[in-house]
């Protein structure tokens, strides 16, 4: 039986496998494929999103209260009742900042994660940088309540500096994600990238009722040439990707929804399946296409992204110097 069962695999071949940044589509044969039965679909995880939710509304609640005294001149901002706890040093205000402070320290425990592999108990390299994003995005309104809303003085020069590196962060999640990985994070290798394409059309092929040529033709794209432009211009079509796969997977949720493999139609469950499936594929199509110029723009960010956080790390141990020295904290 285990030998029946190896045999029928092995028929499940790839015929041709483009070399990276090719625009010919690799083409898969899945001989017999349709009749393996597609997993259920796994439940979303919206934990992080529900306790970056959590964290951020009490500070969007406080800058709309507090939107009187921020949209106030500056002159007249101490004789408002709001300014001992809404200014800098004042309770709130500050209480943003030592905040705002401890997450930043945090946030330079990933790059130790990611150099030190005695630390692996702590958790994947990815699950790190889920956690340093999500942590780093509520960062701004942090730093906004802290600086009541100004940029000036030594206070905007942190400010700004962060706020540049936040910006560079998000940038580079971006690149991260359109690069194949395991879930460990771990970037998969060709052949790697290869079996989990196998899977994913046998799953479309079970989940629509559809032969294997007829599922990869309704999701080939065009292809892009990367070639070795500049880094902006590999950003332009990796967006331009990702706006081509959600403008794909919605055509393809309205034509396999009127589908009727064996005279039934699918269900809502196996057509949210079949398209999650889809987006994948697409995604590991384009991303396999784009791989030697999304590397070479992802070293490009980290030579940029790493002067930008020690310049922060700079501005801000200077200002809570200067804060601490000249005593301006509700807490002396």
């Amino acid at each position: 039986m285990a030998t029946g069962r190896a045999a029928h695999r092995a028929r499940v071949t790839l015929e041709r496998v483009s070399p990276v940044g090719s625009p010919g589509r690799p083409r898969l044969s899945a001989a017999g494929s349709s009749e393996r039965a597609a997993p259920k679909p796994k439940r979303k995880n919206h934990r992080r999103t529900f306790v970056l939710a959590t964290l951020v509304a009490p500070l969007i609640a406080i800058n709309i209260l507090g939107a009187r005294y921020y949209f106030a001149p500056v002159s007249s901002r101490v004789r408002d009742p709001l300014h001992v706890w809404l200014r800098p040093s004042g309770y709130i205000g500050q209480s943003a900042g030592i905040a705002a402070l401890l997450i930043f320290f945090f946030l330079w425990l990933y790059p130790l994660r990611k150099k030190w592999k005695a630390l692996a108990f702590t958790g994947s390299v990815g699950k790190w940088l889920d956690v340093h994003v999500t942590s780093a995005l509520i960062l701004p309104l942090l730093l906004a309540i802290h600086a009541s809303w100004r940029s000036d003085g030594v206070i905007g020069l942190g400010l700004v500096a962060m706020l540049v590196v936040i910006a560079s962060g998000v940038v580079g999640r971006y690149l991260y994600t359109r690069i194949p990985r395991a879930k460990s994070g771990v970037e998969l290798t060709r052949d790697e990238v290869a079996a989990q394409r196998q899977e994913l059309m046998a799953r479309l092929s079970a989940a629509t009722g559809l032969a294997p040529d007829a599922v990869e033709h309704a999701l080939d794209t065009a292809p892009e040439q990367a070639g070795h432009e500049s880094p902006l211009r590999v950003l332009q079509h990796l967006l331009t990707n990702d706006l081509l796969r959600w403008r794909r997977t919605r055509a393809l949720r309205q034509r396999w929804a009127a589908l009727a493999p064996n005279s039934r139609p699918l269900s809502p469950q196996a057509l949210k399946e079949a398209v999650r499936l889809a987006g994948r594929e697409i995604s590991l199509v384009q991303q396999t296409r784009m791989l030697e110029a999304t590397h070479r723009v992802f070293r490009y960010w980290h030579v940029a992204h790493r002067p930008f956080a020690i310049t922060a790390l700079a501005a801000v141990v200077i200002h809570v110097v200067v804060v601490v020295a000249v005593g301006a904290t509700w807490f002396r």
